[in-house]
């Protein structure tokens, strides 16, 4: 069985990149899993420490390939606001839930959920239905960067 040997961030550059793995927001938060190429090959990842794995991080297999982590597009909430004040205002309702969200300069995209879309539209917030990467803020005790091993 080929075992990853280490894992580089997005855009490390290492060696050319020879197989993929797509995997949902959730599914890139592991320690110890087997995992399934898109070439339906496989590979053991097998660490002390949890990890969260980001779009276009880089494992590095002890057969010398290296394999890119690809997130899966998912079913999301798109965000909008009347303005940059009442963004960040949206932005607190969901961290007072403590949930997961993705902040960029002019929208929030979460998980989908029709309880917080409501709250969000009764909120005077704008609300789509996309599909898309997740990758939402790390929370704050989980450290900075990846140092893996």
């Amino acid at each position: 069985m080929r075992r990853v040997t280490s894992i580089s961030t997005a855009g490390a550059g290492t060696r050319p990149v020879t197989g993929k793995i797509i995997l949902s927001h959730d599914e890139r938060h592991l320690r110890r899993k087997l995992l399934h190429l898109a070439d339906d090959s496989m590979v053991m990842l097998d660490l002390k420490e949890p990890v969260l794995l980001a779009h276009g991080d880089l494992l590095e297999v002890d057969d010398g390939t290296v394999v890119e982590i690809e997130a899966k597009p998912e079913k999301l909430l798109e965000i909008r606001a009347r303005n940059r004040l009442h963004l960040i205002e949206l932005a607190w309702h969901l961290g007072n839930r403590h949930l997961s969200a993705q902040i960029e300069d002019d929208r929030i995209l979460i998980l989908r959920d029709h309880v917080i879309r409501e709250m969000l539209i009764g909120l005077g917030g704008v609300v789509a239905e996309v599909e898309e990467r997740f990758q939402p803020v790390r929370g704050a005790y989980h450290g900075h960067g990846h140092h893996h091993g």
